[in-house]
Formats: C-alpha cells, structure tokens, sequence
C-alpha cells in the first residue's frame, strides 16, 4: 500500500482502500482505476491523499514510502542535512516526520 498525495496521483492507478470526502461521504470504492473525472472530483472535495495499489517494483521517489540507498556516507548526509532544515520544529509530530522522510528521499534522489 501507497499513500500518495493527490499530484502525484494518475490516471489508470488502483485505490487500495475507498475514498471518502470529510463528512464520511463515498467518492470511490477500493478497487476502482482512477481517471481524470475522479482526479478533478478528488481535488475539488479536498482529498489531500489515496491509498494506491502499488507495483513491488516501483522505485518512484514521488511515491516511494522510503528511499532505499545502499551508501551509508550518502544516507547519513541526508540525514544531517534533512535534521538541519528542520532543527526549530518538533520532530517527534507525525506531519513533520512525514515531511522530513519526503525531504530525505528527494535528497537521495537528486544528490
């Protein structure tokens, strides 16, 4: 399972759990190919994120949950770097957790 956020979401992938809009309402059932419609549906309800079924071999850093790098210096540097940018906020918050692992990942990506 995927959770990917909703521009990085494309036509012709699979919803791994339904979606719903705040107040409980069904958008989609899991199981559904998403298309363009239900994109625009998706970003006009505020749907931040989906559930996608996901390809064991896809190594997408946009989708990737966490970024596999076989050199312990370039991960260790992430690290310090990703640990820098983010030294006045709480890091134990889940939201900021989230996006020091996005900020890592695209580290490891793009050098």
């Amino acid at each position: 399972m995927a959770l990917i956020p909703i521009d990085y979401l494309e036509t012709g992938m699979v919803l791994k759990e339904a979606v719903a809009d705040r107040s409980g309402r069904l958008l989609l059932p899991a199981g559904a190919v998403l298309t363009d419609k239900q994109l625009k549906i998706f970003r006009t309800w505020g749907i931040a994120e989906a559930n996608i079924v996901r390809d064991q071999d896809d190594d997408s850093p946009e989708g990737a949950e966490h970024l596999s790098c076989d050199d312990p210096v370039k991960r260790a540097e992430a690290e310090e770097y990703v640990a820098e940018l983010f030294k006045h906020n709480d890091q134990q918050h889940p939201m900021i957790q989230e996006l020091m692992k996005v900020c890592r990942n695209r580290r490891l990506a793009n050098g």
